[in-house]
């Protein structure tokens, strides 16, 4: 009898080697894994997760690069929206997951698959942002979540693949570790609670420099295109300033919100590269952008990153927000100095063309040219007559 074919999201992490097993010898199905890279993995990473993957029994895996559709179509307006989410996580696993659900219904239509797994957990959001792109973009298939379904814990997924001769460190495996280009999720049982935090050990990237290095940023139109006097491709830059950041320790932190099911949930993360972009972004945004572009572009912004974190990625809005958000960015241009130093760094300044803080006009606290102190008594008698009208009316003040 024919087998059926199921696509498998694949990482090659604790979850989705049980899946890819399990699929295989307990469902007897044909599962063809993929791993959509969305910039977190080498080339000799993703030769030993498909080694893996062929161990664990799949019929065929495929490796697919989405790295610069997923920065061009998310990552940059991300940056041009300045987007952290509870101003603390750069939503580095939840934006990647739209580009993997998409790359995973591609490959399921190019096989004929009618069904199609992933290794989500029944208490996060990626079990919803997986879902929903499913649904949407192939509404006929069936749907397969393991983990999710059976409500299996990480003990008894090592247990189950003991059982069947797999071999791995499985003490590795107590952490949960997402990596792409945005940053690097960690989540293991300190995450679990509220007054825990992870170890040093539990974080990808050890403290390897002490001192301090400065960083030359350039932007054009909002985009990353030069480090350190050294012009690159913005994939180019963040890896970049990844690899300098990183070494010193810099960009943990643990975000703490609200999960699209309604429960509160902890993740750590390391992520230099996003949290030092959009700093420096943001405060060449403060030189050039005027007040009320500021202020609606951050309204719409918080918005986006809200949208893109509940796996509302295809939903039309969001096309009309990065519409506005790219007009914004038309004289986001110029040179950020930052300075780089153990487990922390400082955006220092800014150079750019188009800087509204111009000598020319005035010097804040020091000196005006473009308006005179008649001027000020005018315009502050006006503006106060509106509270001073009430306070007669009401009897206050």
């Amino acid at each position: 009898m024919k087998k059926e074919k199921v696509v498998l999201a694949f990482s090659g992490g604790l979850d989705t080697s049980y899946c890819a097993k399990y699929l295989s010898d307990e469902k007897n199905f044909e599962v063809y894994s993929i791993i959509v890279n969305t910039g977190g993995f080498s080339t000799e990473e993703l030769a030993e997760i498909e080694r893996r993957a062929y161990i664990l029994g799949v019929h065929h895996h495929e490796s697919v690069d989405v790295t610069e559709d997923y920065y061009r179509k998310c990552i940059r307006y991300m940056i041009f929206g300045n987007i952290l989410k509870n101003n603390t996580y750069p939503l580095s696993v939840s934006s990647e997951r739209a580009f993997q659900a998409i790359a995973s219904v591609e490959y399921a239509r190019k096989i004929g698959a009618r069904y199609i797994a992933h290794g989500s957990t029944g208490a996060g959001n990626d079990q919803v942002r997986f879902d929903l792109v499913f649904q949407i973009l192939m509404p006929g298939i069936t749907v397969i979540a393991p983990i999710r379904d059976m409500k299996l814990s990480r003990e008894s997924e090592i247990e189950y693949l003991k059982s069947k001769g797999v071999s791995d460190n499985w003490e590795k495996k107590a952490y949960s570790i997402n990596k792409g280009l945005w940053g690097t999720s960690i989540g293991g049982r300190e995450t679990l609670a509220s007054d825990s935090w992870l170890p040093e050990e539990a974080y990808p990237s050890p403290l390897q420099k002490t001192g301090e290095t400065f960083l030359d940023l350039t932007f054009e139109k909002g985009e990353p295109v030069e480090v350190n006097g050294e012009k690159m491709t913005p994939v180019a830059a963040i890896r970049r300033i990844e690899k300098m950041a990183s070494a010193y320790a810099i960009g943990r932190d643990t975000h703490v919100g609200d999960t699209i099911i309604g429960i509160k949930g902890r993740v750590g993360f390391e992520a230099a590269a996003p949290l030092i972009l959009i700093k420096a972004h943001h405060l060449l945004e403060k030189h050039v952008l005027t007040k009320w572009q500021q202020y609606w572009k951050e309204q719409l912004a918080n918005w986006y990153g809200m949208m893109l974190h509940e796996g509302q990625y295809l939903d039309p809005v969001m096309r009309n927000i990065e519409k506005f958000i790219d007009d914004s960015q038309k004289y986001v241009s110029g040179k950020v100095k930052v300075k780089l130093q153990p487990y922390r760094f400082e955006v220092l300044g800014v150079f750019s063309d188009h800087d509204l803080m111009n000598a020319k006009f005035a010097r804040y606290g020091e000196e005006n040219t473009a308006f005179s102190g008649d001027d000020v008594i005018g315009f502050t008698r006006i503006l106060a007559n509106q509270m001073k009208i009430y306070g007669a009316v009401n009897n206050e003040w």
